[in-house]
């Protein structure tokens, strides 16, 4: 296969995925600001909320991972009947894991009023806390259905139903707030409508393709595949983890520093997004075709994958980066008048710039890792690269050394460089392992 053509294979299956992620994000404005406008006690209490449940739903996230090289494998050799049977353990998997998310989130709950949030917030708290509670396990499910669909090469029908449920939130969240007088308890509920609409509408597009699923046979789940997913599950949950966790300190620091440094740290992290979910769809497609890739056993395919897909994820990153440079200044005003805070996000553009090489290369070789089931190390270097490299260097630069809120934003080139280089040299030592095998299989 030429580098063009494996480009197109990548890009192919991509934009589906982009397209689905980038929905999500601007829903997420949307869902903000009609809170916002509503009340700001109910937009507190909803960011509160938000920020308890970000952690749990990266770590379920992480858990449906595991699907895509599972299937993915199988479905490469034409075991179809694993591929179904991986269906069944994938969905099992990720609805007791949500369950067990469920009971650790209830036990908080309960002492929610522990937490320091102040008592006219908590009346609003409760009622939204539980309905997205309610909410996790129909998450859960879709997750696990999307994997599998991205695994058989299938990246549109996930981004239809995703961009569905956007639809169906967006219009629920302004009858329920606005219309029916429910405030941030209505937008609660259109969020547990809208995801309980996602599995549902995926299974009657499984049933409508029969022949995805194994020209339906009756296949049930083994404890060995059940075993196998958590096992590759917890490590992908834990470096998502702990990725999200020293993201969400640096916040912590910046409020520590004052209310302008959050405020253009959430601004700049917005923007930033944007970028991340475009080289993430390149990292995601990437890992579809290693995974189909190895289960032929096509060692050089992979290595050459994930060579492709991280000059794809170079070339499209230097173009939204520019873009973003470019016009900093009236994307920033979208978000404030403040000069203050104008000048902070102009001052985050230098790191900005720098750490997206570390992050091209972090999130390529995080995926083709997932993808060819060599996930434990991962954990270990998240750590390394998160927690020992980036959140003491925040603290460095931005206090002892007294570079403010530019210090912490320079701490992520080196946090996200480190674990980019650590994840490459790993999917070496494993290409070269596998090349080795490869060569004996040929021979």
């Amino acid at each position: 296969m030429t580098t063009r053509a494996r480009s197109i294979a990548i890009l192919r299956l991509a934009c589906p995925i982009i397209i689905a992620q980038l929905g999500s994000i601007l829903q997420g404005w949307a869902d903000t600001i009609m809170v916002g406008q509503y009340g700001t006690p109910e937009l507190s209490a909803a960011g509160f909320v938000n920020n308890v449940f970000n952690l749990c739903l990266y770590f379920l996230l992480g858990i449906s991972y595991a699907t895509t090289p599972v299937v993915a494998a199988f479905f490469s050799q034409g075991k179809h009947r694993e591929v179904l049977r991986s269906f069944h353990e994938s969905n099992f998997v990720n609805l007791l894991m949500s369950l067990v998310v469920m009971a650790l989130l209830f036990i908080l709950y309960l002492n929610i009023h522990h937490l320091g949030q102040p008592d006219e917030l908590l009346p609003l708290i409760r009622p939204y806390f539980i309905i997205l509670l309610l909410s996790l396990p129909f998450l859960a499910l879709f997750n696990s259905m999307k994997q599998y669909f991205d695994a058989l090469g299938n990246t549109k029908a996930p981004m239809w139903v995703m961009i569905g449920s956007n639809i169906l939130n967006f219009v629920l969240n302004y009858l329920l707030i606005f219309v029916l007088d429910l405030g941030l308890f209505g937008a609660g509920f259109a969020t547990f409508i809208s995801r309980a609409f996602m599995p549902l509408a995926m299974w009657l597009v499984l049933q409508h393709r029969q022949k995805t699923i194994g020209n339906g046979q009756r296949v049930l789940p083994n404890r060995q595949g059940i075993l196998n997913l958590i096992r590759l599950g917890i490590p992908i949950s834990v470096q998502l983890c702990l990725e999200a966790g020293s993201f969400n300190i640096c916040v912590l620091f910046m409020g520590w520093i004052g209310a302008a440094a959050l405020a253009a740290h959430q601004i700049m992290g917005t923007v930033c997004t944007l970028a991340f979910m475009v080289i993430y769809g390149i990292g995601a497609a990437a890992a579809i075709r290693i995974a189909h890739h190895r289960g032929i056993g096509n060692w050089e395919e992979v290595r050459r994958t994930a060579q492709t897909a991280v000059c794809l994820s170079f070339m499209i990153d230097a173009f939204i980066v520019a873009a973003i440079c470019l016009a900093s200044h009236p994307i920033t005003r979208l978000f404030t008048t403040s000069h203050e805070v104008t000048v902070l996000v102009i001052s985050f553009l230098p790191a900005f710039v720098c750490y997206q090489i570390g992050d091209c290369i972090q999130i390529i070789y995080a995926n083709a890792l997932r993808a060819i089931e060599d996930v434990r190390a991962m954990m270990f270097y998240a750590f390394v690269a998160y927690i020992m490299v980036s959140i003491p260097l925040a603290y460095l630069f931005a206090f002892p050394l007294h570079m403010g809120a530019v210090g912490i934003w320079w701490s992520f080139p080196f946090g996200l460089t480190t674990a980019g280089i650590c994840y490459y040299l790993q999917f070496r030592r494993h290409m070269r392992k596998g090349g080795k095998g490869c060569n004996m299989i040929v021979s």
